[in-house]
């Protein structure tokens, strides 16, 4: 990409919204029928000058919170936002990404108490909510929302950031509380790592992240009934229980039990013909 990719995808984006998709009036004559730079610039909450420098290739810096406010004024999409991720780092030559934890080995044990789990749906987690284990019936039931489309399942991007994951879960607001929170719980101080995937979900989700990260951490929706609509197993009501493994630092296990022995009959058809445990990566962090 050239240095003018990143302002030539904006203008596009910007040109490709009408007035009345953002809730404004159409008013007088346009040259495009998109939105004007004012336009977007009240929208974004950033200056025109500022949005013309973008726009023009001139800002090679745009801060993550600046491009998270372009992409909801924009009502941009998932995968639009993805471009812009990419465009903006591309032009920086580094900056925000969905970053990958260090490597450390996960404790045999750790492992081995998830593989006890099973057939139940379990998941071993480390501080970022990437899942390095699952049990079977845990990747049935979130493989509808995306989580195990790419190499480095998270919960949080999927989460925040995927149209699927409304889908499964009916009360999507509470589980995006929760997941955001749980970041917030297991943040390290000035870690790199945790810092790079909070600039990239403040672009790729924008204010469904950045309003929930400003808030004080809490325990929001642990212990609390978690609701899923599965393609397959229908209506299911788990409750999520959370273990802390010994001798692995910012690992813990989350396991699913049922709520009511509708959910239970439900989940063991789903885990039926495969325990095996599912090793998804063998590092944590």
């Amino acid at each position: 990409m050239t240095d003018r990719d990143l302002g030539s995808l904006l203008r596009a984006y910007r040109e490709d919204v009408r007035p009345r998709d953002v809730g404004m009036p159409e008013g007088g004559r346009r040259r495009t029928p998109g939105l004007r730079r004012a336009e977007l610039a009240v929208l974004a909450g950033v200056s025109v000058e500022y949005l013309t420098r973008l726009e023009q290739g001139r800002d090679r810096h745009p801060s993550p919170a600046v491009m998270g406010a372009l992409a909801d004024a924009l009502r941009l999409g998932h995968d639009e936002r993805r471009v812009l991720l990419l465009a903006a780092k591309d032009v920086q030559g580094s900056g925000v990404c969905l970053a990958t934890a260090p490597d450390d080995d996960v404790p045999a044990t750790t492992r081995a108490v998830l593989d006890r789990l099973a057939p139940a749906p379990a998941v071993l987690l480390d501080r970022f909510g990437t899942v390095l284990a699952c049990t079977p019936a845990y990747r049935a039931l979130l493989a509808p929302a995306g989580l195990f489309d790419d190499g480095e399942p998270r919960l949080a991007p999927v989460v925040l950031t995927d149209p699927r994951a409304h889908d499964l879960f009916p009360d999507w607001d509470a589980v995006a509380d929760r997941v955001v929170a749980d970041l917030q719980r297991e943040s390290v101080p000035s870690d790199p790592i945790l810092g790079e995937l909070v600039d990239a979900l403040t672009v790729l989700a924008g204010a469904a992240f950045t309003e929930r990260w400003a808030r004080p951490v809490a325990d929001r929706g642990r212990d609390a009934v978690l609701r899923l609509t599965h393609a397959q197993a229908g209506a299911l009501r788990v409750v999520p229980q959370v273990l802390v493994p010994g001798g692995g630092e910012h690992l813990r296990i989350e396991l699913l039990l049922p709520a009511d022995a509708a959910t239970e009959r439900a989940l063991d058809d789903l885990a039926v013909g495969d325990r095996t445990l599912r090793v998804v990566r063998s590092d944590a962090s």
